[in-house]
């Protein structure tokens, strides 16, 4: 139970997010399945390019957790699945499950569609709330793996020097909160780093979002990226 006692609420408000899990190796795969909780349901397996592919295109889940590094197609790996996959994009979201995290793995990933990145020392708890905030339409990346995001979404000219007005909408707190959770940081995380309560942290970024006019963690991270704020 989290610390404010919401999450069993949230959890009991919606129904387990399919997902196709794609790894070759069954014993990490067998791993994964037993350590997501049980608002997530893996539909399906693979364990190379073409299959992935294939299941994912047959099943259309919302989440679809791939490694990076996968044998079988052309040698692009789990940035080839999801460029095979680029007409499911708008339903069936991709968040990379990898043992890496090398920026141009990152990248390669990011650019092809993914919508996050999270490395395999994770854990159950905190995948299993990585497939829900993807499946959400939320960006999600393991701590300290934003920098190369900033790499993947590039920025524009004008965006590069920070808007100082907008900064200063946020009051100090809701800086820190923004900036970690732009970094990819789960609220827990960002809870225990700044030894708050979750439900305060929530109550921030809903500010946060407000204030500066987003609709998104995805959003955001991008908006952050955009002002060299990460």
């Amino acid at each position: 139970m989290s610390q404010d006692g919401t999450a069993p609420a949230r959890a009991a408000a919606r129904s387990a997010v399919d997902v196709v899990l794609v790894d070759d190796h069954l014993m990490f795969r067998t791993g994964v399945r037993a350590s997501l909780d049980d608002r997530v349901n893996v539909v399906g397996e693979a364990d190379d390019v073409s299959s992935a592919v294939a299941r994912v295109r047959a099943l259309r889940p919302p989440v679809v957790l791939l490694d990076v590094h996968l044998p079988g197609g052309d040698g692009g790996g789990g940035a080839e699945v999801i460029t095979a996959c680029a007409d499911l994009l708008a339903t069936t979201r991709f968040l990379a499950l990898s043992v890496s995290d090398a920026a141009e793995d990152v990248v390669s990933v990011i650019r092809a569609g993914a919508r996050g990145y999270v490395t395999k020392a994770i854990s159950g708890p905190d995948l299993s709330d990585a497939v829900l905030r993807v499946a959400d339409g939320d960006a999600v990346f393991s701590p300290r793996l934003a920098g190369f995001v900033l790499d993947a979404f590039g920025t524009a000219a004008g965006d590069v020097a920070i808007a100082d007005d907008e900064l200063d909408r946020l009051s100090a707190r809701e800086r820190e909160v923004m900036r970690l959770i732009a970094r990819g940081y789960s609220y827990r995380e960002v809870a225990s780093e700044l030894f708050i309560s979750i439900k305060t942290v929530e109550t921030h970024v809903s500010a946060v979002l407000r204030k500066l006019q987003l609709s998104s963690r995805h959003e955001l991270t991008r908006w952050a990226a955009a002002r060299r704020l990460l």
